[in-house]
């Protein structure tokens, strides 16, 4: 019962946290990037704990790869968008344990309707291709790799070969958006 607190506990922090975030990113983009350059190479540093920060928050992270890469170049921001996505997987898998634990998910998982306590969470074609779907795809396959008990191996390096992809592509683009504009 005492470990039932402590997770639900850490769920509420991790909501409040969720809606300030959300506030404050939808209200202050411009601020953010300006900062971010402004610190020179912390500015690197301070993006990956901004993925670790959106990771709890429903907010996708794509925009975030794309200003890197318009910032810091196609090769730096990639590797920064890529530490960023790892940090950001690393932690929506532990909230995906964490809502695991709280809610019983092994009894519940039987119950649920159109098969889906057997999709193939495990799989690697659900852990990496998951991924690619837009805006959504990381944080589902996340928390469900957490709730559904992959491997935290088989986990992390799906998830960093299908972020390294998605961050060189995204941030590429950024890096091409700011050269045509």
């Amino acid at each position: 019962m005492k470990d039932d607190k402590k997770s639900l506990i850490w769920f509420l922090i991790g909501f409040v946290i969720s809606v300030a975030c959300i506030y404050y990113v939808a209200h202050n983009t411009e601020v953010i990037s300006k900062f971010i350059t402004s610190v020179g190479i912390f500015g690197s540093l301070l993006s990956v704990v901004l993925y670790g920060v959106l990771s709890v928050t429903p907010i996708p992270t794509d925009p975030i790869t794309v200003i890197n890469g318009a910032l810091f170049g196609p090769v730096v921001g990639s590797l920064v968008s890529w530490m960023g996505n790892n940090l950001a997987a690393y932690i929506e898998y532990h909230i995906g344990m964490g809502i695991r634990n709280i809610t019983n998910f092994d009894h519940a998982r039987k119950k649920l309707p159109f098969g889906l306590g057997k999709l193939p969470v495990n799989s690697f074609g659900f852990l990496f291709f998951g991924r690619f779907v837009p805006q959504v795809g990381s944080k589902v396959v996340s928390l469900m790799g957490g709730m559904y008990k992959v491997s935290i191996k088989k986990y992390m390096w799906t998830a960093a070969l299908s972020n390294l992809i998605g961050s060189i592509l995204f941030a590429l683009g950024g890096w091409s958006l700011l050269k045509v504009l």
